[in-house]
């Protein structure tokens, strides 16, 4: 575009300089499909602000609903929300207004934002898998432990330790130096602008992958501990009865967990050369766009108290 050309040559650069910005390539290269996209996507995007929105209202509204997992479930929909503010409005922007130029300061902002809403759900996550493990293994006493004061301590921890996190990958990222302005992805992601290194990034790329290997791994093992507990505790209940009530209220956590770590794992457990950036933009989809749209639906279809708050919040009269 015109604009584009008033500031980058388009081609890749061979000499180090400082770039005023990068252009998003988007959705795609091919202006048809890109149009098509932002059209989809727009609608997902609108789907996903008031779906999560509406899981924010109906736990603060029902007074049935002021309990530590949907307080928790409540967190999971801000950051969900958030997250997809931070990429696709900018995204859609670009593809229906032609404006695919965003500045260094501006890149290293949704990367840092991004970031910061992925490493906080990951320690949420692991939270609400606690939260599953308490509730059914020490039913007597869960209440008495997980207290308010404690919610409030672990969803502080978690966005604490997100905030930290992003801030070594932003600052990770962003000590390189870029010499090619063409991201090919629709948002700041970290893979497609390490390919972009004017030096070979291994070092950065080495530190970062161990960052996010201990602190992803560490979250992935406590979460899985908790539900290796859940399942002997289950397994010891009499009852199939009390072991379907027991499963059913870790049912929909368990798909939130394999969504975001099937989804997310494919795109950052790779080194940066190996990166497609067709493969890129199909893995950001799910990790960034879907998984924090199917959130809502997944706790909304499968909890029945969940239902009744929202037939209340928007006057439905169910049977």
């Amino acid at each position: 575009s015109p604009v584009t050309d008033g500031l980058f040559t388009g081609k890749k650069m061979t000499n180090c300089t400082t770039l005023p910005g990068f252009i998003l390539q988007g959705f795609s290269v091919i202006p048809e499909v890109q149009t098509f996209s932002a059209t989809i996507f727009l609608f997902i995007y609108v789907f996903s602000v008031l779906g999560n929105i509406s899981i924010i209202i109906a736990v603060n509204l029902d007074s049935h609903l002021h309990t530590p997992m949907y307080f928790f479930l409540k967190h999971l929909s801000l950051i969900d929300m958030c997250s997809t503010s931070t990429t696709l409005p900018r995204a859609l922007f670009a593809a229906l207004a032609g404006s695919e130029v965003i500045s260094l300061p501006g890149c290293a902002a949704q990367l840092f934002v991004f970031v910061f809403c992925g490493a906080t759900e990951c320690f949420i996550i692991t939270i609400m898998a606690y939260d599953r493990c308490l509730a059914i293994y020490q039913p007597l006493t869960y209440g008495a432990t997980m207290t308010q004061q404690l919610c409030c301590t672990l969803v502080c921890v978690a966005w604490v330790c997100g905030l930290l996190f992003s801030s070594f990958h932003t600052a990770n990222t962003f000590t390189l130096s870029f010499c090619d302005p063409t991201v090919e992805h629709f948002f700041c992601d970290i893979p497609p602008l390490l390919r972009l290194a004017c030096t070979d990034p291994q070092n950065h790329e080495t530190a970062g992958f161990l960052v996010s290997g201990c602190v992803i791994m560490s979250c992935f093992a406590l979460t899985i501990l908790s539900y290796i507990r859940i399942l002997v505790t289950v397994a010891h209940i009499r009852s199939a009865q009390g072991r379907q009530k027991a499963l059913s209220t870790c049912s929909s956590h368990l798909i939130t967990v394999v969504l975001f770590y099937g989804t997310g794992s494919s795109a950052y457990m790779r080194p940066a050369n190996g990166f497609s950036p067709l493969q890129g933009r199909l893995a950001a989809i799910f990790y960034s766009i879907l998984t924090p749209t199917l959130n809502p639906i997944i706790y909304s279809m499968r909890n029945r108290d969940m239902k009744a708050a929202l037939r209340k919040l928007f006057c439905i009269h169910g049977p």
